[in-house]
């Protein structure tokens, strides 16, 4: 599970989109191929935002890569996109898009759209580390995995409970031997008795 890049752009609907601010991550790409994913990642982006209707979600697969998509639309005319490999789950990547949206529409004023070259937005590159183990920065996930375990472990307890159980089936079987056999040693020694009894 890899996150590549995380936009903010503005996206008014009938002119073509801007980049507002942008992290990426390009680590598993070489040198020589960083410039090439950069400028695919930010077309990519603007491409499925452009054609994401207003308030809509959606996510396009292209290759490898799955971009997520949230044109929030409204006042602000913004979109969020995160570029992410396939296996990358969908609910933490929305919960991402819809927490950066906010953040970033509290924090920079409407009229910097104008020239996104001077906004600064620091934190949507803690997002991009944070947010690429998607257990960690998601709480549903995170109790789903602590759920998950939990089960591991009822399900080793309740095998060694029917392992104790074969054993004490073992120990009922022995039990009903053992009454058979007092049974009979009542009988016997009711028998030896009753032959001497004082009248």
């Amino acid at each position: 599970m890899k996150i590549y890049s995380l936009s903010i752009l503005h996206c008014p609907p009938s002119s073509p989109s801007a980049v507002l601010a942008t992290a990426s991550d390009l680590s598993s790409f070489s040198f020589y191929q960083k410039g090439s994913v950069a400028e695919f990642l930010t077309f990519f982006s603007r491409t499925v935002s452009e054609r994401t209707p207003q308030g809509q979600r959606q996510s396009v697969q292209e290759n490898t890569y799955t971009a997520h998509v949230y044109n929030r639309g409204g006042a602000e005319q913004c979109a969020a996109v995160i570029i992410t490999d396939q296996e990358y789950p969908v609910r933490p990547a929305f919960s991402l898009l819809t927490k950066v949206l906010e953040e970033f529409t509290a924090a920079v004023p409407q009229t910097a759209y104008a020239s996104p070259e001077t906004i600064s937005f620091p934190s949507i590159a803690t997002y991009v580390q944070k947010y690429q183990d998607p257990r960690q920065a998601d709480t549903i996930m995170r109790v789903q995995q602590e759920l998950d375990e939990t089960k591991i472990v009822l399900h080793k307890t309740i095998e060694s409970v029917l392992q104790r159980g074969e054993k004490l089936d073992n120990l009922v079987e022995r039990s009903t031997a053992l009454s058979a056999q007092s049974k009979m040693f009542y009988k016997t020694a009711k028998k030896q008795n009753s032959c001497c009894t004082i009248m």
